[in-house]
């Protein structure tokens, strides 16, 4: 966690004064001062994604542990006692490992989005609200990351039975208001919690960081900054 605190570090210090003086956002046209916060915000997505891409990053983490779709986890209890909490266990792994798999591909969608940042969108970003970081990342690049995350998923719950037969049974359930359309589909279902354990990670970081805006990298917008 402490290397994800990197996220938007040197960006929450520019919403702060610096030498008594609030941050003027039109210098934000500086090319240096873009420069430093895609390097920032760059910084930032590497450790989130180094976070919960490693070995159980999304399982052993509350925050973004990925429970059983509720037409599952509702009713775990009478499913274990006909014998099937090693099956729906196994399962839960799957789904959690599967997200972690497939997190690192959202890498390269990530940096590129930050490098296509314009001078409009930092300025966005610095004059925006406590999630502007996380917003930004959401609009330039929720689309992609599910098409990349997704065959990865497919592939990691693919080897489990389990997964057709919920898929088979869900769909089923969906059309008579059982099931929820969000969870029908497992697969989609992982796809779509992995984007949303990306993002409340880089979102809780961004307000913790913003709302104590201290540590390193405030020397090098000092630099940039100066008049």
């Amino acid at each position: 966690m402490k290397l994800l605190r990197l996220i938007v570090l040197n960006a929450s210090l520019l919403l702060t004064p610096i030498w008594g003086h609030a941050m003027d956002l039109s210098q934000i046209s500086n090319k240096d001062a873009v420069s430093a916060l895609r390097t920032t915000l760059s910084k930032g997505a590497d450790s989130a994604i180094q976070n919960l891409g490693q070995n159980n990053g999304f399982l052993n983490n509350p925050q973004v542990h990925i429970p059983l779709p509720a037409f599952l986890n509702d009713h775990k209890g009478m499913l274990k006692m006909v014998g099937m909490g090693s099956q729906l266990d196994a399962m839960e792994q799957s789904m959690n490992h599967a997200a972690e798999a497939a997190v690192p591909k959202a890498a390269n969608i990530l940096k590129k989005a930050i490098q296509g940042m314009s001078v409009s969108d930092a300025k966005s970003i610095l004059s925006g609200g406590n999630t502007a970081v996380t917003d930004f990342f959401k609009s330039k690049t929720k689309d992609d990351l599910y098409a990349a995350l997704l065959p990865i998923v497919k592939g990691e719950t693919g080897k489990l039975n389990l997964t057709a037969q919920y898929n088979a049974l869900a769909q089923k359930g969906s059309k008579f208001g059982l099931v929820d359309a969000s969870q029908a589909n497992l697969e989609s279902y992982v796809t779509n919690q992995a984007l949303s354990g990306l993002f409340t990670m880089i979102g809780n970081e961004e307000q913790a960081i913003r709302a104590d805006p201290v540590g390193t990298g405030s020397a090098l917008l000092k630099k940039v900054f100066s008049q």
